[in-house]
């Protein structure tokens, strides 16, 4: 974990890429040293149905939930939190600076109950990186 989930106003699109996003929000989750690589996934979602504030076409959003596993203190989730909504501020500045946006940001501990994971994704990292 974590697993960042990133739901956008389709609005954006012609201003801002997505993808560098998902890789700049990446990149954040390794730079926390709170998360392995293994477990880091990042995956947006474009939402072509809102309505934000007063209803202008102009406004837009980009909500991030953290997804995480338990047990981290809440100083590791406040500093992991700060430093990857940093990252979505720095990445997204300019569009905000042109127009009407709402950005949020999540951290949500998974509760170990019914929280079911099968995955070699963290031996596949270690081999390859041994190449």
């Amino acid at each position: 974990m974590p697993h960042l989930i990133v739901e956008y106003s389709a609005n954006l699109e012609p201003d801002l890429d997505m993808a560098h996003v998902v890789s700049v929000l990446h990149e954040a989750a390794l730079a926390t040293g709170v998360f392995p690589i293994g477990g880091v996934r990042v995956r947006a979602s474009r939402r072509d149905l809102y309505k934000i504030a007063d209803g202008h076409p102009g406004n837009a959003f980009i909500h991030v939930q953290a997804r995480i596993g338990a047990g981290r203190t809440p100083d590791a989730r406040a500093q992991a939190a700060e430093l990857i909504f940093a990252r979505l501020k720095d990445v997204t500045a300019e569009v905000y600076a042109s127009r009407a946006m709402g950005l949020s940001f999540e951290i949500v501990e998974i509760d170990p109950v019914g929280s079911l994971k099968h995955n070699n994704l963290h031996e596949a990292v270690a081999r390859r990186a041994k190449l």
